[in-house]
């Protein structure tokens, strides 16, 4: 296979931390899941400990979230992609699960190579508990022209 990116880059970074927001204190998320820090989705082992962080906490705990958001759509991602649309699934990725992201039409047409269909896919991704919210809607179509952008 071609070579990926190898890291989230700056855009794809910034789109993470705008969009996921820091909290830290602990906090249920639109789902009702404890989360805290960038989007840190608090796992039982975690629970007694993750209560407050600080902001050094909060972005060790996004680099490691992130690690394992890469090495997932390494994972699964067939065709070469730019450094932009690597950032804009990183983002997806991280927002829905890696195992969403697998089983997604959106994955399904990038591996095909039909960039335009894939792109298009990125709104479907704007519900939680099948109700469309706002937030998701604006990410994802932050995600889609990040996705859509030229540079990188």
């Amino acid at each position: 296979m071609s070579k990926l990116p190898d890291r989230t880059g700056e855009r794809g970074l910034q789109l993470i931390t705008t969009f996921e927001g820091l909290k830290l204190k602990r906090y249920r998320d639109s789902v009702e899941k404890w989360t805290i820090g960038y989007g840190h989705l608090i796992l039982p082992a975690e629970e007694k400990k993750l209560i407050t962080i600080t902001t050094g906490e909060a972005k060790a705990l996004l680099r490691k979230d992130l690690r394992r958001t890469e090495a997932g759509v390494h994972k699964y991602l067939k065709k070469e992609v730019t450094q932009n649309q690597f950032d804009a699934l990183i983002s997806l990725a991280f927002n829905i699960g890696v195992g969403n992201l697998q089983k997604s039409t959106l994955l399904r047409r990038i591996n095909q190579g039909d960039i335009k269909g894939a792109a298009q896919q990125f709104l479907v991704w704007n519900k939680a508990g099948k109700q469309v919210l706002p937030g998701l809607t604006r990410r994802r179509e932050a995600e889609r022209k990040l996705f859509l952008s030229d540079k990188g």
